[in-house]
């Protein structure tokens, strides 16, 4: 198997209720600007103390806006998912760099798709491990273990598969702005799919590795049993024997076996780290 790495994307391939008064009622909020807050215990009748808070000396949001903020008093009433034009934005005031910044590394998402069989959950895990060596942190979200929870829902028709990938391409999104280095390894057998994934990430963030390998080296591993059961006809709708696979046409990565050369799952993960390190990922 050789690795082609691809720079430029090749041709080829609500507001507190008013009775609230649980334990920890705020008493007084002038002592916020000392660094501190004042809070009655429900327990002991009359009695105070004083709970530490980090000070925002340089924010330029005062206290009052704040607390408007929370209260809810400066932003339209919000619907349910009637009308979803009423649902507004809440900024941070810590962003993506920042936090990029705190981890001195850029957060993205690796996507790796190919056969089921062609090895992208153990080059996600090798790839994960090689970079939480030097010192990066990474998630995976592997197809089939997001099954068991948020996508647990889900069927393989065409349309779960769509659903699917765009829940994990959602949680991807997260990750990377959080400022990790989210590995995502699933089938994603639909191009389309996969281009819809890519658009939700700013330019360069959203790095698709093809496991280009051969459908006959995968159904030769099987180490799932799945195509063996798909030709027995238990398994309907199984990619690769009667649902199609489309190749990547515009991928930044593509891992190949050719013949019978197979490269360790560890040196392919190097190939994935290489073009991590020249893009500027593993640093802030």
């Amino acid at each position: 198997m050789s690795a082609v790495v691809k720079g430029q994307r090749p041709l080829i391939c609500g507001p507190p209720r008013g009775d609230e008064s649980g334990p920890l009622a705020v008493q007084s909020l002038s002592a916020a600007k000392l660094g501190f807050l004042r809070v009655k215990g429900s327990n002991a009748i009359g009695s105070t103390f004083l709970r530490p808070i980090k000070a925002m000396e340089d924010s330029s949001v005062s206290l009052r806006n704040d607390c408007a903020a929370i209260s809810g008093r400066n932003l339209r009433q919000m619907s349910t998912m009637e009308n979803p034009t009423n649902i507004v934005w809440h900024k941070s005031p810590v962003e993506k760099r920042d936090r990029q910044h705190l981890l001195q590394q850029k957060g993205c998402a690796i996507w790796i798709t190919g056969l089921s069989g062609s090895g992208k959950s153990t080059v996600a895990c090798a790839l994960s491990q090689g970079l939480h060596m030097r010192g990066k942190l990474t998630y995976i979200l592997d197809g089939d273990n997001v099954r068991h929870g948020l996508n647990r829902d889900l069927s393989f028709k065409a349309e779960d598969r769509a659903e699917n990938i765009r829940r994990i391409a959602e949680v991807a999104k997260l990750f990377a702005d959080a400022g990790i280095i989210c590995i995502a390894s699933l089938i994603s057998p639909y191009r389309k799919d996969r281009d819809v994934c890519r658009a939700l990430f700013p330019e360069g963030d959203f790095i698709e590795v093809f496991m280009d390998v051969p459908l006959h080296v995968c159904e030769n591993r099987d180490p799932k049993g799945l195509y063996k059961l798909a030709r027995a006809g238990k398994i309907k709708g199984f990619t690769g024997v009667d649902d199609p696979y489309e190749p990547p046409l515009n991928c930044e990565i593509v891992l190949q076996q050719k013949g019978s050369d197979c490269v360790p799952p560890g040196e392919m993960a190097e190939t994935v780290i290489s073009y991590l390190e020249e893009k500027g990922y593993l640093q802030a």
